[in-house]
């Protein structure tokens, strides 16, 4: 059996309808919801994960809009999501910054006890966390196929993911359409 790994990026309420959201990423929840529940392999999710002190720190002085603080309303998953790893009693990944290091030291682990097949990375925002996950799991995995599907993402702006999925191709991410 294939031992194949999905990440769901960041799809928490504060990117989806609240203070960060998008009509882009609404559209996308329900797609990314039924994908994460039909894979078949290991699911995990990561969350994009603030303190308080948010608009004290770099990121919070460059994007001066609180969002994803850690236990407020907007840090959660959104309801459909949460539902899918509630299921599958998938890890979350709580990341101060874009990428997460943790999630990929943890695959390296799971690769040390059985060689992963595939990684996909899906979900939000293509151009901040979802191309800085993938070239981290890619860096660190070159022989790896890492992918991700244009349609299960979504970006600040659709020109900002449609660079984001330019830099992917260029950095052997396979993006499906």
């Amino acid at each position: 059996m294939a031992n194949n790994y999905l990440v769901v990026i960041d799809m928490q309420k504060d990117f989806v309808d609240g203070a960060l959201g998008t009509p882009e990423a609404q559209v996308i929840v329900d797609d990314v919801a039924a994908y994460a529940r039909a894979f078949e392999g290991t699911v995990v999710f990561t969350r994009d994960t603030h303190e308080a002190d948010y608009l004290q720190t770099q990121e919070g002085r460059n994007l001066p809009v609180e969002h994803c603080i850690r236990d407020t309303p907007g840090w959660q998953l959104v309801p459909a999501l949460e539902a899918v790893r509630a299921d599958r009693q998938a890890l979350v990944f709580d990341k101060p910054t874009f990428g997460s290091v943790e999630l990929v030291w943890w695959l390296a682990q799971r690769n040390d006890e059985e060689p992963i097949d595939s990684i996909e990375v899906i979900g939000l925002c293509t151009d901040i966390c979802v191309v800085s996950n993938a070239l981290l799991i890619k860096a660190h995995f070159p022989e790896i196929p890492v992918r991700t599907q244009a349609h299960l993402c979504a970006g600040v702006t659709p020109a900002a993911h449609e660079a984001a999925l330019t830099t992917m191709r260029s950095c052997q991410v396979e993006v499906s359409e």
